[in-house]
């Protein structure tokens, strides 16, 4: 019997490689997104996760081995000025999910978790910490994060967090960190950047999409909360330098930008619990994961 998955957000950067893994592996993939639209091998699903009837209405009579949750979206807004809706597109949305579904067949709901829950805590930030969220889309995350290890020791919920750290590579989103500076690069401009002192942890979207895998494949990482991140810090100055070495020119202004309120200046993963859990280690390194990533964008901005 195939094995069949749930991606929702699956025209998303990790949610359209998690659809692109699961196709490869001959699986069953069902792909929801606003749009509904996605690969010709995969099903299609038009719905928002907000909308508890809409969504129940568009799982009914579906059962999966497997779910997948990267919706959502990144949004740094203070809570005084919207942020309350990205609270509640990803905690609301995960309640709607949690409550659509049918648990007849699931074996694993992993929930895609960010590294910005850990808030201001020192690093390498590890799992067994208090978290400390920043932002009402942290808070979001870290509730998310927390009911599912509550649904776990209540009724044996199949879920499981992974908190990812800076994910990159071919693909993503060009208004994200990474392809901004390498668009910025080609362009051959002066382009603003903070000072760029933050410590930071690249994990190659590859390497992710393993985690992922790995997870829903082992019944002790049910009711966890793992990092997922390359476990080491690079400053977001050599970063930027880097990729300007790399392609050859582009001028960064640093210090023209003002870093965010509240702003872990150092954060990067612990992955020891992973490693012992799982045998996941990152293995694409910075230098190869960048030079594929500038690679793919030269394509797409025409250098």
């Amino acid at each position: 019997m195939k094995q069949k998955i749930l991606v929702i957000g699956g025209n998303g950067f990790i949610g359209r490689n998690m659809v692109l893994r699961a196709i490869s592996l001959g699986w069953d993939v069902t792909s929801l997104s606003l749009s509904g639209s996605g690969p010709k091998e995969v099903s299609c699903i038009a719905a928002d996760i907000t909308d508890l009837s809409g969504l129940s209405a568009a799982l009914s009579h579906m059962q999966y081995h497997y779910v997948v949750n990267c919706g959502g979206y990144i949004d740094h807004t203070l809570f005084g000025c919207g942020g309350r809706k990205i609270m509640e597109s990803h905690f609301d949305g995960l309640l709607n999910l949690v409550k659509a579904l049918d648990r007849t067949a699931l074996k694993s709901f992993v929930n895609i978790g960010s590294s910005d829950e850990y808030g201001n805590n020192p690093a390498p930030q590890r799992e067994d910490c208090r978290e400390s969220p920043i932002s009402p889309y942290s808070m979001g995350k870290l509730a998310s994060s927390h009911f599912l290890q509550m649904l776990h020791r209540t009724e044996g919920f199949p879920g499981v967090t992974l908190r990812l750290f800076l994910t990159y590579g071919p693909g993503q989103d060009v208004k994200r960190f990474i392809p901004q500076i390498i668009k910025g690069c080609l362009a051959d401009t002066d382009f603003p950047v903070s000072l760029g002192e933050q410590l930071r942890d690249f994990c190659f979207i590859d390497d992710v999409v393993d985690a992922v895998f790995s997870v829903m494949s082992t019944k002790m990482a049910k009711g966890e909360v793992f990092n997922v991140g390359s476990g080491k810090s690079t400053s977001i100055k050599l970063l930027i330098n880097n990729i300007c070495s790399k392609v050859g020119k582009g001028n960064p202004q640093f210090g023209e930008l003002p870093y965010r309120v509240g702003e872990n200046m150092n954060l990067y993963a612990d992955v020891q619990k992973i490693y012992d859990a799982l045998g996941w280690v990152a293995k694409v390194s910075l230098n190869e994961g960048l030079e594929r990533t500038i690679s793919s964008y030269k394509e797409i901005f025409h250098d």
